[in-house]
């Protein structure tokens, strides 16, 4: 059974604090199964917003699992890709929501963030575009190392209207992309990337992130032990009205419980 939540000066968002990363997955997949579920009784097309890296892959796997879930009713939005980076690389993101998601789940569509279109910035319009047409109705989201929140590293732009915008990736989270295994060497690692804004990510209905591992403890103590900063950009989650976190022990070990 996961530890019991713990409250800091969080008005709205949920901590869960569960005893390993496969019931942290467990957990979140059934609770985004029950959102998808009862959005789907209620409408007839459900646009959902995922993410990438190793802190998803436990949950995916389990939501693969779940029953009852019409994904050929659904519509996914990408969160962010490498600037420059084909689909064929290994670190894609298109690569890994195609294989974990679009090809497992078939969903009605999935729209994609095309990193190595020439311009990005057509790019980016193109997506606003497209988005702007959809109510989302969950976001599936992670926490960098530094913090961040999709690819918008601190200090994060919490004002911009933009749905999508070229980022610059800073040393640390590109660091964290050489250790998970994505990359080879720092040089490897691109240095921009097309992100989702902190605006946009905070207009989903409802959001699900993970955060598991010791290396994540620091961002989550700053993120979520304190107030909110754009130093730390996931903090904005603190202010969204239906926002669960998902921590394993390991990521919530600097985390002071209330009395």
């Amino acid at each position: 059974m996961p530890v019991r939540p713990l409250r800091y000066n969080v008005d709205e968002m949920r901590l869960r604090i569960c005893a390993s990363v496969e019931e942290m997955g467990e957990e979140a997949a059934a609770q985004a199964a029950e959102l998808l579920r009862s959005a789907l009784k209620a409408a007839p097309e459900v646009a959902i917003v995922a993410a990438t890296g190793t802190s998803q892959i436990p949950f995916l796997d389990a939501l693969r699992r779940q029953p009852g879930i019409a994904w050929e009713r659904t519509i996914f939005f990408h969160l962010d890709e490498y600037v420059g980076l084909p689909e064929s690389h290994p670190a894609s993101f298109r690569r890994y929501l195609k294989q974990r998601i679009e090809e497992r789940l078939k969903p009605r569509a999935f729209y994609y963030i095309r990193g190595d279109e020439p311009d990005p910035g057509v790019e980016t319009r193109r997506l606003g575009a497209l988005i702007a047409n959809h109510s989302i109705e969950v976001s599936f989201v992670g926490v960098g190392e530094n913090g961040h929140l999709a690819f918008n590293d601190p200090p994060a732009d919490f004002e911009t209207t933009d749905p999508y915008l070229v980022v610059s990736l800073d040393r640390t989270c590109r660091l964290q992309q050489v250790r998970e295994g994505w990359f080879a060497r720092l040089d490897d690692v691109p240095t921009r990337a097309i992100s989702m804004s902190v605006k946009q990510i905070l207009r989903a209905r409802h959001i699900i992130c993970l955060a598991p591992d010791k290396r994540k403890a620091v961002a989550v103590r700053d993120c979520f032990g304190n107030g909110v900063s754009p130093l730390h950009p996931a903090s904005i989650l603190q202010t969204h009205p239906n926002c669960t976190v998902y921590l394993d022990l390991q990521s919530a070990s600097l985390l002071e419980k209330s009395p």
